[in-house]
């Protein structure tokens, strides 16, 4: 069935309506016509069927059923990545829906060789509806803008806590295996990833991210690419928390 995106405030109005590039996908791409029941979803997790009472160029009319109930997926991940370089980025974005993350923290770091221009948060945010209408998954991920690496981790301090985990993926010599962490915290509700750029982050923001309560990981012996240690990562969590 059909899958698009209808805005929380809209579902409130009694006869929500598609408009933009959800109504012209539904008018002109898809052709669905009157009588078609197609499924809806708002972003925060709520889902549900709706008929198709009336269809013009730039606006559908719906008349919606009964919301499905939300079942929040736990750990609740937020994924901190440098911004790597070409469309890795949206690659990252992309596969992270699908793993069912819920935010994601894109970063300018000392290593970062690619520093993002003015609209790309909102480039990605479309990446991201796109994965969550074509996988199934109702919770689209908070993106917001590009960050300095120190400005946002001033925003992680005091946000540790029994069920919080935090951890930075490094290369650095002591750094835990990724499954050793993971068995020694089973009841974490709450996950920060922190995953750098091509070389690495500097000595210094590794002792700044450890200062802030990041535990340092390993992804293994070899070296991995950073979309790759991106979704290994999350892949590894979802597998661990996913029972």
């Amino acid at each position: 069935m059909s899958r698009f995106f209808l805005p929380p405030a809209v579902w409130l109005t009694s006869e929500p309506e598609l408009t933009g590039d959800e109504a012209r996908h539904l008018a002109q791409v898809l052709r669905i016509q009157p009588g078609a029941v197609i499924t809806v979803f708002d972003g925060e997790g709520r889902r549900a069927p709706a008929e198709v009472l009336h269809v013009a160029r730039d606006h559908v009319t719906l008349k919606l059923g009964q919301p499905l109930p939300y079942r929040p997926t736990l750990p609740v991940i937020t994924l901190a990545q440098a911004i790597p370089k070409g469309k890795n980025m949206d690659l990252i974005v992309q596969k992270a829906v699908e793993l069912g993350i819920a935010s994601i923290h894109t970063l300018v770091t000392r290593h970062t060789i690619v520093h993002p221009g003015e609209g790309k948060a909102e480039k990605w945010r479309r990446t991201a509806l796109e994965a969550c209408k074509q996988c199934g998954q109702d919770l689209l991920p908070h993106i917001p803008e590009p960050l300095p690496f120190d400005r946002w981790l001033a925003t992680q301090t005091g946000t540790t806590g029994s069920n919080n985990l935090k951890l930075i993926a490094s290369l650095t010599p002591g750094a835990s295996p990724l499954r050793t962490l993971l068995h020694a915290h089973p009841g974490t509700t709450h996950v920060t990833l922190l995953i750098g750029p091509e070389g690495d982050f500097s000595a210094a923001e590794t002792h700044a991210a450890v200062a802030a309560g990041f535990l340092p990981v390993s992804l293994g012996d070899i070296v991995l690419r950073v979309e790759t240690a991106a979704l290994y990562g999350l892949s590894a969590l979802r597998y661990e928390f996913g029972g």
